[in-house]
Order: structure tokens, then C-alpha cells, then sequence
């Protein structure tokens, strides 16, 4: 045998041997692992399609859970007790990224680890509330996507004016346990002489307790309700909802699946939207990338939803210049 055809035979047999050990190896490469916490309960208006919306962009990505991923969820329930506790379980797993929500998110993954990256979604004032150093470079652990800018919240007590314009006052629910709370009912607070009406805080503390507060506030005739986006908030959003409508009393939502609920109108950005961008974030970091390195991004829009139903259950005529701002008007 010529010395060429030994040489192909013994390249061809090496390369045939070394196939099999390549198909081995990438066979036991590891599944890079995702833990996703939502302190929300899984049943909450929305909830289920942020969630399936991060996925689908996340498959679309390159990712699919059970052949290149492992996906962990843990639904907090509203419940900061057992939101704590899933943090820690999460933790535990050692997974590559964490994807959160909400300022009650953030806060415990924060508290829990300092060294996993963290993205999240749909969080008021991150600076303000110590979970980055600044939007353009966060530095730490953490990034993700802001809900809004505080002066956004203004916008809600004009809206409320506008669709009921014999409100006179207005009971601010909000969760006052975090900065975020406080924040927004200072930013409605300043603009409320300009509008005309009155604003006072419910403080959102047991869940029990929201149905009484609304009732008592009810007793005084013109009132209207702002439901300041929080976690508490959204998990009792369909009290909330049920309570607005037994009281007669025209409300306002951050969000356009709380107006599909029952609710009155909404203004506020795409939570879908929000989520569906956190895939990109969660990608760039499996590959490679560094949270503290990729900027906290705003909301590009904002959506006006109206249900016109629960408008006619409350006796409101809503302005056609209204009507025909909204993204979306339910009937």
C-alpha cells in the first residue's frame, strides 16, 4: 500500500474515532439554567401572557426549555413571606441569570444574591430605590426595564378628570412599604391643584383590609380611585376592581389588562412589551455579556385603554376626544 493511502486511511479512521467523542461531549454539555421570579400570583389579570410572551421571545433567541435551557418559576402570591423564601430556593439552584418583576422583586433577589445576574422588568425609579448606581452603566448585579418615569403618574389624575370630570377627590392606592409608593403619590399630589381634585393615600397593607378602606372612602359623594401599580395592588386587583363597581367610584390602572378585568381605563406601558425585551437581556448575559455593562431601558410608549361597558355601568360619558387617543376601547 503506497505510503498517501496509509496516511487517508489512518486520518480517516482518527477523524471517525474523534466524531463520535465531539457527539459525546456536546451530548453532556450542561443546560444553562434560568430562574424567573414573579412575586405576583399566577392568576392575576396579565400575568400568564407576560410570562408566555418572555418566553416565546426567548425561544425565538435560540433558547427552549428542556434542550438548551432549564427554566425555574416560582409565583410569589402577592405573599412577601413566601416570595422570600422562593428567592432563596432560586438562589439554591445556582442558576446563570435571574429574571424578576416589580420593585418587591428586585428587593429580595437583591437581598439574597449580589453575584448572579438579575434582570428585570417593569420597575419604578431603579436608581432612587438602590437596585442600580445609574440607568446608563447599573454596575452591580442587576438590569432590566423601568415601568415609567415618575411624572407619568400626573398624567392619571388628568385622565380621571377627563372620564369623570365631576370627580373632586381621589383616594390613591399605593403600597407605601417601598419608595416607589411614595414616590408616586407625591408626583399625583403635585400636580392634583391643577387639576381640580383632591387626593389623599390608601395604604395597601393586608389584603382584608382594601375592601374597608374603599368602602369608607366611598361614603364622601365625587370620589375616584388611582391604582398606583404595586405588588400587593396587582395581586387584589380583582377586589380592587369588584369594589370600584359596587361603589360607583370611576377608577384608574396602570395597565390595559386590568381594564379587560372590569376596570374603568388604564395608561401606562405594554407589561407584555416589557417582558418580551427582557429575553434579549437574558440572551446577551447567557452569552456572555455583563448586567452591570447593559443600560436600564424606558418604556418606548405608552397605552390608553378604555372600557366602555363598565363606563355605562357607572353612568360616564366618555368624551370622543378621549375615545379617540385610546389604543383600545373595550365594549
Amino acid at each position: 500500500m503506497r505510503r498517501r493511502q496509509v496516511i487517508t486511511l489512518i486520518g480517516g479512521a482518527a477523524a471517525a474515532a474523534a466524531w463520535p467523542l465531539a457527539a459525546r461531549a456536546q451530548q453532556r454539555e450542561p443546560l444553562r439554567r434560568v430562574a424567573i421570579l414573579v412575586p405576583i400570583a399566577g392568576d392575576t389579570p396579565g400575568a400568564q401572557a407576560f410570562y408566555t410572551a418572555f418566553l416565546k421571545a426567548f425561544e425565538q433567541l435560540g433558547w427552549t426549555d428542556g434542550r438548551n435551557v432549564q427554566i425555574v418559576v416560582r409565583w410569589g402570591g402577592g405573599d412577601e413571606a413566601k416570595t422570600r423564601k422562593y428567592a432563596e430556593e432560586l438562589v439554591a439552584l445556582a442558576p446563570d441569570v435571574i429574571l424578576t418583576s416589580g420593585g418587591t422583586g428586585v428587593e429580595v433577589m437583591l437581598k439574597t444574591t449580589r453575584t448572579i445576574p438579575i434582570v428585570f422588568a417593569i420597575v419604578l425609579d431603579p436608581v432612587g430605590s438602590g437596585f442600580v448606581e445609574r440607568l446608563s452603566r447599573p454596575g452591580g448585579n442587576a438590569t432590566g426595564f423601568m415601568m415609567f418615569e415618575y411624572n407619568l403618574c400626573g398624567k392619571w389624575l388628568e385622565l380621571l378628570k377627563e372620564v369623570a370630570p365631576s370627580v373632586t377627590h381621589a383616594a390613591v392606592l399605593r403600597d407605601p412599604t417601598f419608595v416607589a409608593g411614595i414616590g408616586q403619590f407625591a408626583a399625583i399630589q403635585a400636580v392634583a391643584p391643577s387639576v381640580g381634585i383632591e387626593v389623599a393615600p390608601i395604604d395597601l397593607r393586608e389584603p382584608n383590609q382594601i375592601e374597608r378602606a374603599i368602602a369608607t372612602f366611598a361614603q364622601s359623594p365625587n370620589g375616584g380611585l388611582i391604582v398606583t401599580p404595586s405588588g400587593i395592588g396587582a395581586t387584589n386587583v380583582n377586589s380592587i376592581i369588584a369594589a370600584a363597581a359596587r361603589y360607583k367610584l370611576p377608577a384608574i390602572y396602570v395597565q390595559r389588562p386590568f381594564v379587560v378585568a372590569g376596570g374603568l381605563i388604564s395608561y401606562g406601558p405594554n407589561f407584555a412589551d416589557q417582558y418580551r425585551r427582557t429575553a434579549g437581556y437574558v440572551d446577551r448575559i447567557l452569552r456572555g455579556e455583563k448586567p452591570g455593562d447593559l443600560p436600564v431601558q424606558a418604556p418606548s410608549k405608552y397605552e390608553l385603554a378604555i372600557n366602555l361597558k363598565t363606563a355605562k355601568a357607572l353612568g360616564l360619558s366618555v368624551p370622543q376626544s378621549l375615545l379617540a387617543r385610546a389604543d383600545e376601547v373595550i365594549e
